[in-house]
């Protein structure tokens, strides 16, 4: 559907073009009924072309609901096709009375609504790329507060899609007010149809790309591996932590030390323990380590975790994973034992799934890129 909407307007150009509107013939009275403009359906298609790729869970029977502004743009023409084809022209035997006979009342009336079902059609699709944009906000919140590797599951496609339906939004009321201003004709609207036809190449790309990311990163909908906790740690027991620890896994995340003063004291001992399983346990070398995961080892809520690492340490999941990944990273790199060992050896060493995300990550925490650690002489 997101390939097939922005095909068919360029398809009415190019039959237009060919000469099918003058011929005077069917190809004419296909050209009149056919629903070539569905733009109340583009905006809904966005949205859940979307949610499709980042909710693993997706449901369609609720979501028929936002294709229903399209679906009554299709029957209206389904109506019309039905009432001058069917019922005027094949039930009654009378001529189609417009357009040297390919043409009815129907498709003629169609031709008054094109205009507002136009504007209509680019008030949604500003309306779903605003709800696109925000849920996509929220989601890149959700995948720090709950991966520690998120790189795979954000779908960098996603952007360029969502730049793609701008780039369409403004091409289409550009053309729309051009059109009503000058009565553009067929040469006149070459431009526009070439520059759209780009952007369904662009939409057939990206598309691609974003569907082979979310099949081959699947958000998981099982319930998490259990990890390996020693019977003796327990959230309901305190255990002793070193000030060095602490301080250590702040330096490693760069953790606000402010909002340690306002976490409650019953979250405190979440926090220590916390802290003393990740620097004894490493659960942190799993590549796909999860908030859920992590809050079942630790026999807490993943709730009530999120709230320690955001509150306690001053960062989201990710990067309180990450800070581990990129101090053992830093020593690895500095020792002469993984010498040896390249970027990449020492990066999949230590918990991270790809380079670019070990390049990215390591930069953003340290502040400088990995290759700057001076490495001793294999």
């Amino acid at each position: 559907m997101l390939i097939l909407l922005p095909t068919l307007s360029v398809a009415q150009w190019m039959l237009g073009f060919a000469g099918w509107y003058d011929s005077h013939d069917s190809y004419s009275t296909f050209m009149f009924y056919m629903p070539w403009q569905l733009g109340l359906l583009m905006g809904p298609v966005y949205y859940l072309y979307f949610r499709s790729l980042t909710r693993p869970a997706f449901y369609q029977r609720p979501a028929l609901r936002h294709l229903l502004p399209g679906l009554a743009q299709i029957t209206l023409f389904a109506a019309v096709a039905a009432y001058d084809l069917g019922w005027w022209r094949g039930v009654r035997q009378r001529p189609l009375p417009d357009f040297f006979g390919t043409k009815g009342y129907g498709a003629t009336l169609l031709g008054y609504l094109e205009l507002p079902l136009a504007l209509a059609g680019y008030a949604l699709l500003l309306v779903y790329t605003l709800r696109v944009l925000a849920d996509y906000r929220r989601y890149y919140r959700y995948l720090n507060d709950n991966f520690s590797n998120p790189e795979r599951l954000r779908f960098a496609g996603l952007r360029q899609i969502l730049l793609l339906q701008v780039a369409s939004l403004g091409l289409g009321l550009l053309f729309t007010g051009l059109n009503e201003a000058l009565s553009l004709n067929y040469q006149s609207a070459w431009y526009f149809y070439v520059v759209q036809g780009c952007l369904v190449y662009g939409l057939i790309v990206v598309g691609l790309q974003a569907n082979y990311a979310a099949a081959s990163s699947p958000l998981p909908l099982t319930s998490p591996a259990p990890l390996t906790l020693p019977p003796a740690t327990s959230l309901k027991q305190p255990l002793a932590v070193t000030t060095a620890s602490v301080s250590a896994v702040e330096e490693g995340a760069e953790q606000a030390s402010a909002g340690l003063a306002s976490l409650p004291s019953e979250l405190l001992a979440h926090r220590d323990h916390l802290v003393h399983f990740m620097e004894t346990e490493q659960p942190w070398l799993r590549a796909e380590l999860t908030l859920a995961e992590l809050a079942q080892a630790l026999h807490v809520t993943p709730g009530i975790l999120s709230r320690v690492i955001n509150t306690g340490c001053g960062c989201n999941f990710s990067d309180f994973v990450n800070g581990y990944r990129v101090r053992a990273a830093t020593e690895r790199l500095a020792s002469p034992r993984y010498a040896h060992y390249s970027l990449v050896g020492v990066a999949f060493d230590c918990g991270f799934n790809s380079k670019s995300t070990f390049n990215r990550v390591f930069k953003k925490l340290a502040g400088y890129p990995p290759s700057d650690v001076t490495r001793p002489n294999t």
